[in-house]
């Protein structure tokens, strides 16, 4: 076994084995469950708990029902005929009870039920042949204070049992090391001056047992969320010691491009445009997140940046999530800007010579704007002076990706990240508060709302009436179903069914898009679908992020209650792109709940993704509101986004006042050693 000081934090983060009564068995079955240290058995809360505290008498017995009883053991029978269980008569002033083991040793059983001696025990009373009985009692003791007590009951792990499980968290309550308060006194105040010690033991004791509005609770989801903000401030202060070239431009050639534009940018995109201007002028590298709700025009403004980057010497590379997103940027640039500016595509699809080409020019300086997937960051793609990278859609990048992507640009690269994902300011501060923030939320002035209707799937004969009139007119229309197949279990319409259904009545004019179409081939019908060689589009939620089809603008959703909210809206920002007036139709089988209603009369009055993500989260909680595993989410144990908003609140306003007077943060590294365990603390003092 390893010495470790119990009175410090490195017992909690020690190794399970540690502990007595974990060996290398129950040790692995814990880690199955990612509980891998001690600290990590703390957030293993009790379900409920069973109050052992009374005893009663063997007259008194309830069947069926968890008990505690004190008797005197007077006689045993031990069977030689093989997997007949082992039996001990026992008694108290009332009558008589059998304590009933299968597999027990005998020697095992003389010890726990020696002959004559007052023995309390606790399990599940049964009754056999006139006879009370307790099969494998679970508590067995000479001293009644271990059993007279309340014990809580766990999720337990398989092979683990509820005895062993509460054996071990006591041992760990027993044995918590006495911390140095972290939080000042203010903090304290707000939860009544409880430490941390003080918070952990409450927290197990059973009658506290789903109790969350208290401040013990409330105390330790207080340090949860603000160890990840201590951690995001201490990536920013880390990215931000790090001195770069300015970047000199002038705003002739941005005034040009905005002249040319066929609409006024809004005061959100000069707003933001002008922060980001300031960023790359600036010596301090920039690491931003550009937030826009859908159709909210952020691309403009990145590419206005990328122009800016490029006037002052410097190379930019534009990633996207797809094949097609990244060649609309890049035929977006190429309508923008004048020959003087090298722009080139990197595609999965581009010749090998095509390739090689633009790899070596790259590394010469002769390619202005690269735009492409992941692929542009390749190891052998090397840059001459790269100076900007721009990701759109980041939502697949969590905290280490975003620092090692600033970490591969070098010092004098600026990052700018790109999301049209509205989330709720709670989800903002954990998810990017290593980051700086720019949020666009006007939309375009020339841009109609989508008209949003609900319709009961009885009425398909008149949506398809619709849909004939809108295809009559020249429009293209989506009809997104949730699964690519017919499932027996979930009674959801099928993308296939749909397809053929709809292409029996639009023969020649229908196409079907799903998870399981080959990535060559999709980008074939979304290219098909683009130059309107087709009017109908049958897909899943694949169509969800970022590609404009202008001449797209109707949109059916199908088993509509079945989404979330926040995915809905995204579903619906893939049309009124042009200048058209657009409609989405939300389906929904009959007979929907009142919280389905709710949630469909939320999306159809108002079109604002920031209104609309907060009330799904109130609804939905924030474990899946974005309709995706978000990867950048921090798991929280304790704290809630929703239940703790004003925890996450004053988290924030004390980070901004450690910040603004410049304090030494070292007092909180126990803090973000326990919770985060992240590598940015080997930094601090």
């Amino acid at each position: 076994m390893n010495m470790v000081n119990k009175n410090t934090s490195n017992y909690l983060l020690s190794d399970l084995t540690l502990l007595k009564g974990v060996g290398k068995k129950t040790s692995s079955l814990l880690k199955k469950k990612k509980i891998n240290t001690i600290f990590d058995l703390l957030w293993r809360l009790p379900k409920s708990f069973i109050d052992r505290s009374q005893s009663s008498k063997i007259k008194d017995l309830k069947i069926g029902e968890i008990q505690t009883v004190t008797i005197v053991p007077n006689k045993y029978s031990f069977p030689r005929i093989r997997n007949l269980p082992n039996k001990v008569t026992c008694k108290d002033d009332t009558g008589d009870i059998d304590c009933i083991f299968f597999n027990g040793y005998e020697g095992y059983i003389k010890k726990i039920l020696p002959l004559g001696k007052e023995i309390t025990l606790s399990g599940k009373i049964g009754y056999f042949r006139n006879r009370y009985q307790i099969t494998n009692p679970t508590y067995v003791s000479e001293d009644s204070s271990i059993i007279k007590t309340k014990h809580n009951k766990y999720s337990l792990t398989e092979g683990i049992s509820e005895k062993i499980y509460n054996n071990i968290i006591n041992q760990i309550i027993k044995n918590l090391p006495t911390l140095n308060e972290w939080h000042s006194n203010l903090i304290l105040k707000r939860f009544n001056g409880i430490n941390w010690n003080n918070a952990i033991i409450e927290l197990h004791k059973p009658e506290n047992v789903g109790k969350s509005k208290t401040d013990y609770y409330e105390r330790l989801a207080f340090d949860e969320i603000f160890s990840t903000f201590l951690v995001n401030s201490e990536i920013r202060k880390k990215i931000k010691k790090i001195k770069k070239k300015n970047k000199i431009f002038n705003l002739d050639s941005q005034k040009q491009i905005i002249n040319k534009l066929q609409f006024n940018l809004t005061n959100d995109q000069n707003k933001t445009l002008e922060e980001i201007n300031t960023d790359l002028r600036s010596s301090t590298k920039m690491f931003r997140l550009l937030q826009g709700d859908v159709g909210s025009g952020k691309t403009i403004v990145a590419l206005l940046a990328a122009l800016n980057t490029v006037n002052s010497g410097f190379q930019v590379a534009v990633m996207a999530p797809t094949e097609i997103l990244a060649r609309q940027h890049y035929n977006l640039a190429k309508n923008l800007f004048t020959h003087k500016i090298n722009i080139e595509l990197l595609s999965s699809k581009s010749e090998p010579k095509i390739k090689k080409n633009i790899v070596t020019k790259l590394s010469e300086n002769k390619i202005d704007i690269i735009f492409g997937t992941h692929a542009i960051f390749q190891k052998k793609i090397l840059f001459k002076n790269l100076g900007l990278i721009i990701i759109d859609e980041q939502h697949k990048f969590g905290v280490n990706q975003r620092k090692m992507l600033s970490d591969k640009g070098g010092d004098n690269c600026d990052v700018l990240l790109m999301s049209a994902t509205p989330i709720p300011r709670t989800l903002t501060m954990t998810i990017y508060g290593d980051m700086d923030i720019s949020i666009i939320k006007e939309k375009p002035k020339a841009r109609k709302e989508v008209i949003t209707y609900t319709k009961p799937e009885s009425k398909i004969d008149e949506i398809i009436r619709f849909i004939k009139k809108e295809i009559h007119n020249g429009n293209q229309v989506f009809w997104v179903c949730p699964l690519i197949e017919e499932s027996k279990k979930v009674d959801h319409t099928s993308a296939v069914k749909k397809f053929e259904f709809l292409n029996k009545i639009f023969p020649n004019q229908t196409a079907l898009l799903h998870g399981k179409t080959d990535i060559d081939e999709k980008d074939k019908i979304l290219n098909r679908f683009l130059k309107n060689e087709f009017k109908i589009l049958v897909s899943t939620t694949i169509i969800e992020v970022g590609i404009d089809f202008p001449n797209a603008n109707v949109i059916i959703i199908e088993n509509a209650n079945k989404f979330g909210l926040s995915q809905l809206h995204q579903l619906r920002g893939r049309v009124g792109r042009g200048q058209k007036q657009s409609t989405c139709i939300l389906m929904f089988k009959s007979n929907l709940s009142e919280n389905a209603k709710k949630r469909l009369n939320i999306l159809k009055s108002s079109t604002d993704g920031f209104i609309i993500s907060e009330e799904d989260m109130k609804l939905r909680g924030f474990g899946d509101i974005l309709g995706f595993k978000q990867s950048g989410i921090k798991n929280f144990r304790l704290a809630d986004p929703v239940q703790n908003a004003d925890l996450f609140l004053l988290a924030e306003k004390e980070m901004r006042r450690i910040e603004n007077n410049n304090e030494d943060i070292s007092k909180f590294k126990t803090l973000m050693k326990l919770y985060d365990q992240a590598d940015i603390i080997n930094d601090i003092a």
